[in-house]
């Protein structure tokens, strides 16, 4: 049993940097879009996302987002999420979107309007959010390579870094293909993180590390599967985004499974984060306190975790600073 209460999770200024704009509708939003669009789900709405496997949940989020056709939607959107966050506790967040999803928009209007959106919340004083711009692994390296061109002339400041997503286990090894794509985004000083070790196993995690150098990799969890893949995340300081339920739906039975522990006691860098906390029917406080809990944690701990999470940012330096000083002030440390 943790020593740490609810009060107390919710308490301490949380960062999270795997959590997709996506998987944030909240239900009534649903139903809001699909009679607009006059468009019936494919499930209700409350069993939207029961689905079998990675394949079918990427599909519904495809017709979700598709019901989202104008820039004021999307900007609704991304405030609905700093709303949630702020309820949450959270006070900074890198948040993923993947244009592929949104078909009713192009990927500057989406942008722009997310931007808008955050613009909007941090004014109201919600937290700061900034944004992810996703390659789908289905995706051409050419299909890659225009997303980083586009991000360098967009000039969007709360664009901070590129990544990649989807169906790691369809699309088979994507490494050597995005690697150019991943090499202009470092040419324009952008963070570089990448989905790897869920489905792809730890090869995913080594190619994630060497064809497209992230700092940071989102889940990376089958890294402890390769003695030698572990050694290169300990080695190079990567830090894994790690998300605990969404693992335990798509690739372990139990949490007891998981390896959660072991890369603990091994010394890797983790975060905790929620992948998608809408569709799973969670939140980050709820992951927290399951990663409290099963790891035996502290107030400490929790903290500790905050400050891992502020160093794995892609925000600058003056700004890592204020979010230390504001975990800090807030705990009492």
């Amino acid at each position: 049993m943790t020593a740490l209460s609810g009060e107390q999770v919710r308490a301490v200024p949380k960062i999270e940097l795997h959590v997709h704009l996506e998987g944030t509708f909240r239900p009534a939003r649903v139903v809001e879009l699909a009679a607009m669009a006059g468009e019936d789900p494919p499930r209700p709405v409350d069993r939207l996302f029961e689905v079998d496997n990675l394949a079918d949940f990427l599909e519904t989020l495809d017709w979700v987002c598709g019901l989202v056709r104008d820039q004021p939607t999307a900007e609704q959107v991304a405030y609905d999420f700093a709303t949630y966050a702020h309820g949450q506790g959270i006070v900074y967040a890198e948040v993923i979107v993947n244009p592929t999803h949104w078909s009713g928009l192009t990927t500057a209007e989406l942008f722009a309007a997310c931007a808008r959106g955050f613009d909007r919340a941090q004014a109201d004083g919600l937290g700061d959010f900034r944004l992810l711009p996703s390659i789908l692994r289905q995706q051409s390296g050419q299909e890659a390579r225009q997303l980083v061109e586009w991000i360098e002339g967009a000039g969007l400041d709360r664009i901070v870094g590129l990544s990649i997503d989807g169906n790691e286990d369809a699309a088979g090894r994507t490494g050597p293909r995005f690697a150019p794509a991943y090499a202009g985004a470092a040419r324009i000083g952008l963070g570089r993180t990448a989905h790897a070790g869920e489905s792809s196993g730890a090869e995913g995690v080594r190619d994630a590390i060497e064809l497209l150098g992230v700092s940071r990799i989102d889940h990376g969890v089958r890294c402890i599967e390769d003695l030698e893949v572990l050694g290169m995340v300990l080695e190079r300081g990567i830090t894994l985004n790690v998300c605990l339920t969404s693992n335990c739906t798509l690739l372990y039975s139990s949490l007891d499974d998981h390896p959660i522990r072991e890369l603990a006691a091994a010394g890797v860098r983790f975060t905790i984060n929620t992948d998608d906390p809408e569709t799973l029917g969670i939140s980050l406080c709820s992951e927290l306190t399951l990663a409290a809990e099963h790891l035996g944690w502290k107030l400490s701990d929790l903290v500790a975790a905050q400050h891992r999470a502020v160093d794995a940012t892609f925000c600058s330096e003056a700004d890592k600073q204020a979010l230390r000083a504001l975990i800090d002030q807030t705990v009492g440390t």
